[in-house]
């Protein structure tokens, strides 16, 4: 553990469920977080007392918690002239002092008593816009590049505003969260470079890495060819 930077948890949040007309077609989402005190458990599919209304996208063995830079938060405040508070990005858990889209796929931290590793960043969708009321926030959200991380449970525990984030371990392999954000958004040419870290991926990015790094199907009569 020498060696490797340690930030703090700012703030855990927890969601308020909404049913807005944003919500689009699941009609809920549990997009808007809100800071608690205390402790909270983080088990291996979730917090105790959050809310996934859709499961497709969120949540989920490998998307057990997310986590957002409270440095990063400056820069949208500055950009949309608007105070923005923890939990606004949907995530689970606000950091401080670590940097995020610099974290390694398979990077494991330690906060509280829970043992937790980066899994994926975060793709924008449309409730994220609703929810914020700013139309182009997909658009500007892959522009901006700071996604936050998905992470995975590998040892339950309970999280607190105010612990210690510890890096306890960090792959040689070198890419980053930010690295697969802009390879599944802005720079394709990128992809290739994931084809060693597929296995720490969240499933549903590794699917999606997988195929389109697959080479395309012979034609029919490409392959009669062949026969």
């Amino acid at each position: 553990m020498l060696g490797y930077p340690m930030g703090s948890l700012l703030a855990v949040n927890l969601a308020v469920v909404r049913n807005d007309a944003w919500t689009g077609r699941k009609g809920r989402s549990g997009i808007d977080k809100r800071p608690v005190s205390g402790p909270v458990r983080v088990g291996r599919v979730g917090l105790t007392g959050d809310t996934i209304c859709d499961l497709t996208f969120h949540g989920g063995v490998d998307r057990a918690a997310y986590v957002y830079a409270q440095e990063d938060f400056s820069w949208w405040e500055s950009a949309l002239d608007r105070g923005i508070p923890p939990g606004s990005f949907g995530e689970n858990l606000t950091s401080l002092g670590i940097d995020v889209t610099g974290a390694l796929i398979g990077e494991m931290w330690a906060i509280g008593s829970a043992v937790l590793q980066v899994t994926a960043p975060r793709i924008p969708c449309r409730v994220f816009a609703g929810f914020w009321d700013v139309p182009d926030l997909i658009q500007r959200f892959i522009q901006r590049g700071t996604p936050g991380a998905y992470l995975r449970v590998l040892g339950e525990g309970d999280v607190s505003a105010g612990d210690p984030i510890r890096i306890l371990r960090r792959p040689d392999h070198g890419i980053t969260v930010g690295q697969v954000f802009q390879a599944l958004t802005t720079d394709p040419d990128q992809l290739p470079a994931l084809a060693g870290v597929t296995r720490l991926l969240a499933e549903d990015v590794r699917k999606k890495v997988e195929r389109r790094l697959a080479p395309p199907a012979p034609v029919g009569g490409e392959l009669h060819d062949l026969v």
